[in-house]
């Protein structure tokens, strides 16, 4: 199965974005936290987003000091850090996901600190089948090694770029994207503010120029108005918060899936729309 994984994974988010741009579609991009509210709620998740109709899935590594975080991410850090998750339980995950999905990039998101601590992360990421990771806590300048590690294994290091990044460093953020492009529309944690459809107008416009890798938005995108207003502006949408908050309140991995379904569905209404 490791091998079929690998062999997969080459190329899962240039291929999913290849296909959405052939249909004149926006990606939705859903975040959860591996391992929250309780370990078995994760990979039936995962489906459940993409029945609802999400394009790529990002998975948070949990983390004991998230942070970029807000409140509702923070809180989903530390329960599944109670529960015992681990990041080679979140590479697991990845892997039972796969058995029943091929298609659907997975992304994992955290910190640096976890990754490093696991010596042959590159290749058992590979072989769960994950297809890109974002490390919020990455200096461009300091993950180098990392990326061409990952890059000989068929895996994307996504970079973040923010409101308050200079000109000068978009470019060189830029200029080493691959996967996609994060652009983090607010300027305090996840999950925080309001948006300024007009200043994430701008500023993607001029990331448009940099690049031709995809331009995806999150942060303060939590319904299908947000998205909808959002998507005209980018190639994709980041919804996190919003269905961590979600899960957190279902009593039971039946409702957690469907609720993070009907949530999804709705979205994806919004961003077609």
């Amino acid at each position: 199965m490791a091998e079929t994984n690998t062999a997969l994974s080459a190329g899962r988010i240039a291929r999913q974005f290849d296909t959405l741009r052939a249909h004149g579609k926006k990606a939705l991009v859903t975040f959860v936290t591996a391992g929250d509210p309780g370990l078995d709620f994760t990979v039936p998740a995962m489906h459940s987003l993409v029945s609802g109709g999400a394009d790529l899935l990002e998975l948070g590594i949990p983390f004991s000091d998230p942070e970029a975080e807000g409140p509702a991410i923070q809180a989903a850090n530390e329960r599944a850090l109670a529960n015992g998750m681990t990041l080679a339980k979140v590479l697991d995950m990845v892997a039972e996901f796969r058995q029943t999905d091929s298609v659907t990039p997975v992304i994992l998101m955290g910190y640096l600190n976890s990754v490093l601590a696991m010596a042959d992360f590159p290749q058992r990421a590979s072989q769960a089948g994950v297809d890109g990771l974002i490390m919020v806590n990455l200096p461009i300048e300091e993950g180098a090694d990392l990326q061409q590690a990952l890059k000989a294994v068929s895996i994307d290091v996504v970079w973040l770029v923010a409101p308050t990044t200079s000109d000068e460093r978009a470019q060189e953020v830029a200029s080493n994207a691959s996967g996609f492009l994060y652009y983090v529309s607010l300027k305090g944690t996840t999950g925080s503010g309001s948006l300024a459809v007009d200043e994430v107008a701008e500023r993607t416009g001029y990331l448009r120029t940099l690049t031709d890798v995809p331009l995806c938005v999150g942060f303060g995108i939590k319904d299908a108005e947000t998205a909808s207003a959002v998507s005209a502006h980018s190639d994709g949408v980041v919804v996190g918060s919003a269905l961590v908050q979600l899960m957190a309140e279902s009593p039971d991995v039946a409702t957690a899936t469907q609720r993070l379904q009907a949530a999804t569905a709705a979205i994806r209404q919004g961003i077609d729309a």
